[in-house]
């Protein structure tokens, strides 16, 4: 035992001493000469991102709560904790992170037991002679061996680093997802809020249509009107009810969305109402934030997707040099399980063992231009994200901006109409106007309601969009250092 400690040092320095020799004799055998990435990352500067706005306010990882809607609060968070979607993107992490621990296993000392135990018959008629030789005997082993690879060349290492930012982009994917979640329930809850507002307006114009259906007939036994506008005023009523019942319709298929986001049966949110009124506008910023990259998730997936490529063509590179590995055993053997413990039944060894690819038919090239095919697509991947990423915001930023001017527009058009309205059905009740005109003005007042619940239904989902466009409270720097944990 002590000879082979001994024996150790003397054969790593044998070792590095034969690699070195090689590489300098035989490494233009196999070669990655020719082979690089063409794709560039695109520069922020180029793309709308150098405002210096620095002071956008950063993006609360419960941002939900900004809302001041309890209900929704507990959506959000009920589907965060049961999304198979979500559940998904964990497992990823996990399988991401088991392989991070089997590329650092590959740099470490490996150390294995053995024990062999064999009853054999010798030939008579082989090297060894009588009584061994034409005997039946039991041969036993009991040792152990160590190997050990020296990473010269970086091929470990390289490894390692991929494995940690495939990781690590996958920790940015499960963060994806969930701003992606929270962000979907949240629009599905407005959403269905709009259409309670809109069922809102039709209830009222039902009963609206229904009191000027009374006054028609009012008006039809006191000879003032014909039975035209009686049939109009009756026809109106099946119209109103129609649009009830399409409402219904509707606000059920939502109540099975948030019951699909949040992983509930489609009659989990059957007495559900939203009034969209208790939903708070959230302030928005009024420019691009200049680190809006290192707010978003997805982008900062996409680059850490480009490092692990960006290590996996180090890796390969690495391929074309030798691999040097040292082993060494220790331990017992004997001819007969009797002597097994007995003086003189140990043996040891111990020796460098050097691997390189002279000639391999374009194996190693091969897997070195795929390799760095996928550096390239990472790289154009990331490009893509990024023009999207600013595209996205700014659409919702421009969105927030023309949806606010065109609500104080909206105000004013509304309280004409109302006020039109109240006109024409005071002429109507006092004999100085036509039931077309009530109509008339009626149409426009619902318009003006329909509408005032859509834009305000608009404003708060495009905050919503706006909020995942900005990152969704992702910190690039805090996910960074937990997933390096």
């Amino acid at each position: 035992m002590r000879c082979a400690k001994t024996m150790l040092p003397a054969l790593a320095a044998i070792a590095v001493a034969i690699g070195s020799s090689v590489v300098l004799t035989l490494s233009g055998c196999a070669n990655s000469a020719g082979i690089v990435s063409v794709a560039q990352p695109i520069a922020p500067t180029g793309i709308g991102l150098d405002t210096g706005n620095s002071a956008t306010p950063v993006v609360a990882t419960d941002w939900w709560r900004a809302f001041g809607d309890g209900t929704l609060d507990g959506l959000v968070e009920r589907a965060l904790a049961g999304s198979p979607n979500l559940k998904i993107a964990q497992a990823r992490l996990a399988r991401a992170q088991a392989a991070t621990a089997g590329a650092q296993s590959a740099d470490a000392l490996h150390v294995n037991g053995e024990l062999d135990v064999t009853r054999q018959r010798f030939s008579a008629n082989g090297i060894y002679p009588p009584p061994l030789g034409g005997g039946i005997f039991t041969l036993g082993t009991a040792q152990i061996g160590a190997s050990y690879e020296f990473d010269f060349f970086g091929r470990n290492r390289a490894a390692i680093e991929a494995a940690v930012g495939a990781e690590r982009a996958a920790q940015a994917d499960v963060q994806a997802a969930r701003v992606l979640l929270a962000s979907n329930v949240a629009r599905t809850y407005v959403q269905l809020g709009r259409l309670f507002e809109q069922r809102e307006v039709a209830t009222r114009s039902l009963k609206q249509r229904d009191e000027i259906l009374a006054l028609i007939r009012q008006r039809v036994q006191g000879g003032l009107d014909t039975n035209v506008e009686l049939r109009q005023g009756e026809g109106a009523l099946p119209e109103s009810r129609q649009q009830i019942e399409q409402l219904d319709e509707q606000i059920a298929l939502g109540r099975h969305a948030l019951a699909a986001l949040t992983a509930q049966p489609p009659s989990a949110f059957d007495s559900l109402v939203v009034p969209l009124r208790t939903v708070q506008a959230v302030p928005v910023p009024a420019a691009l934030p200049a680190d809006l990259l290192g707010r978003r998730a997805d982008i900062s997936a996409a680059r850490w997707r480009i490092e692990a490529a960006g290590s996996d063509v180090k890796s390969a590179k690495a391929s074309f040099y030798p691999n040097i590995n040292l082993t060494a055993f220790v331990g017992l053997s004997s001819i007969g399980l009797d002597r097994l413990v007995r003086s003189g039944s140990e043996q040891y060894g111990a020796g460098p063992a050097l691997t390189l690819p002279i000639f391999d038919a374009g194996r190693l090239r091969a897997n070195l231009r795929g390799k760095t095919a996928d550096l390239d697509a990472a790289i154009e991947s990331y490009n893509g994200a990024v023009i999207d990423a600013v595209h996205d915001a700014a659409d919702q930023i421009s969105s927030v901006r023309s949806i606010e001017h065109q609500q104080v527009q909206q105000v004013s058009a509304r309280a004409a109409a109302e006020s039109a309205y109240d006109l024409a059905t005071q002429r109507y009740k006092a004999g100085l106007g036509t039931y077309l005109t009530v109509l008339n003005a009626e149409a426009s007042v619902l318009n003006q309601r329909r509408l005032a619940a859509d834009l305000k239904a608009r404003a708060l989902d495009v905050q919503i969009a706006l909020i995942r466009a900005l990152g969704g409270g992702y910190a690039a720097d805090a996910q960074t250092a937990a997933a390096g944990q």
